[in-house]
């Protein structure tokens, strides 16, 4: 019986659930809807310097406080609270970068909008000093300057981020995607940061899927650029020999070394980049091992990419336990 209904959510359809499984996150994002700011408080108050976990939520709840006055309600109420400068922060970056997909890729955005955000940035990290997740932030709307910034100023950014989490991943993902041929750089210096920041990780950090993710990137780019019409001449970018070690070598690295037990929320994410990369290589065991370890944490992102979410998933969530995954 046991294994009948082992096969049967196998079958089932997955749930893409937005907080990853983040209960506490859910309550919070609930309170959002309502109009109420005590929940968020609440949450990352919680949440504490666990900076994984930080950079999971503030992300998430700035999404969904984007379009409401929620966090202006808590700033008004509590004008010294950190927290509240944390998330206004991120939320006026989420409105920014909404604002420039809402407008369309290449019509450019408003230099006092981006100016804007940069501010409120630099003083949420002026009032929470030990936080890296203002530094993201920063790091993620300067993407949106015309032409970039100056590289001095994106390394002392950079710096800060480091010194307070030198294996912060949002902070590297966001620095990746800088010097990305999307944005201000070409595949040649992406990869040179995904493989530099992987190489320097230790074992059990997630920064070595870094790599895959900038394989998604390039996808991205040359996908952009077919406009609609199939990607062609592009057949062994996920399965030619490097691509392949590159995986081998993240998922021994960090799933390697992290400490056995469920995936946690903050983790949930960037495994559906390893997991992705395994199911687009066609190598079964990973595909089927990772799929099955995520469980109900998949993402949307970066299956959508490739074709339909659901259905790559249920292909390889069918194969999971089917045989063990290679491992050193």
């Amino acid at each position: 019986m046991a294994a009948l209904r082992r096969r049967s959510d196998r079958r089932a359809a997955p749930r893409f659930d937005p907080d990853l499984g983040d209960r506490a996150l859910t309550v919070a994002r609930h309170d959002i809807a309502i109009g109420r700011w005590q929940g968020v408080r609440d949450l990352l108050r919680a949440t504490g310097e666990n900076w994984p976990l930080r950079s999971h939520r503030v992300r998430a709840v700035a999404g969904a406080a984007a379009g409401s006055s929620v966090v202006e309600a808590w700033r008004a109420a509590e004008p010294n609270s950190p927290d509240a400068a944390v998330l206004r922060a991120a939320t006026e970056v989420t409105r920014v970068f909404n604002g420039a997909i809402a407008a369309g890729r290449g019509a450019g955005t408003p230099r006092d909008r981006v100016d804007a955000a940069v501010r409120a940035c630099l003083r949420a990290a002026a009032t929470h000093p030990t936080d890296p997740t203002p530094w993201a932030s920063l790091l993620t709307v300067v993407r949106l300057y015309e032409g970039g910034v100056a590289r001095r100023e994106l390394r002392t950014w950079w710096d800060e981020l480091r010194r307070r989490d030198p294996y912060h991943l949002e902070g590297h993902i966001q620095m990746l995607r800088y010097f990305s041929a999307r944005w201000h750089g070409t595949h040649g210096s992406m990869y040179d940061f995904a493989r530099d920041a992987a190489g320097a990780a230790p074992a059990g950090s997630p920064l070595p899927v870094l790599v895959q993710i900038a394989r998604v990137e390039e996808y991205r780019y040359v996908s952009d650029a077919a406009k609609g019409r199939p990607v062609r001449g592009f057949g062994q970018h996920w399965t030619h020999e490097l691509a392949v070690t590159e995986l081998h070598r993240t998922y021994d690295r960090w799933l390697g070394g992290r400490p056995p037990g469920p995936i946690r929320a903050e983790e949930a994410a960037e495994l559906n980049y390893l997991a992705h990369a395994a199911s687009c290589a066609g190598l079964s065991p990973e595909a089927g091992a990772l799929v099955g370890l995520l469980g109900e944490r998949v993402a949307t992102v970066p299956w959508v990419y490739t074709g339909d979410p659901a259905q790559q998933i249920l292909r390889w969530r069918g194969r999971a336990g089917d045989r063990s995954p290679r491992r050193t």
